[in-house]
């Protein structure tokens, strides 16, 4: 799954991405069934987060991006004011839509996908125009 920041805004960092990876296994104390497996984010990206998720059969994924989604944003508005200042008057911090795919192919080629995003880009030589 992936999720990205509402209006595109670029404010994830490593000590946001930290505090919610707590959030996130906190939501399996809620949810047990919801199994993240593994989060990442690119810091070259900071708009949008990447998950591998296994949900049961019992659970929509409409539900958990709901449940994954309203948590988080009242969480990290909680833990960071300028969040809540950024996004006064909206619903959250989170895009309305999301990016799912079912795993289909092998787990292991999707978590690695997850993993190395961004590290392609890395080597490439920058142009300044």
């Amino acid at each position: 799954m992936a999720i990205t920041t509402k209006y595109r805004h670029q404010w994830l960092n490593e000590g946001i991405f930290a505090y919610l990876q707590v959030k996130l296994t906190e939501i399996r104390k809620h949810y047990p069934l919801i199994n993240f497996k593994t989060i990442n984010y690119d810091p070259k990206q900071p708009d949008h987060i990447h998950l591998l998720i296994s949900i049961p059969p019992t659970m929509s994924v409409g539900s958990v991006v709901r449940v994954v989604k309203s948590n988080t944003s009242r969480e990290l508005k909680q833990k960071f004011p300028f969040l809540k200042k950024l996004y006064w008057g909206t619903d959250g911090i989170w895009s309305d839509g999301y990016f799912v795919s079912t795993v289909g192919v092998n787990e292991q080629t999707i978590k690695n996908y997850i993993e190395n995003q961004g590290k392609e880009d890395s080597g490439q030589a920058l142009l300044d125009l």
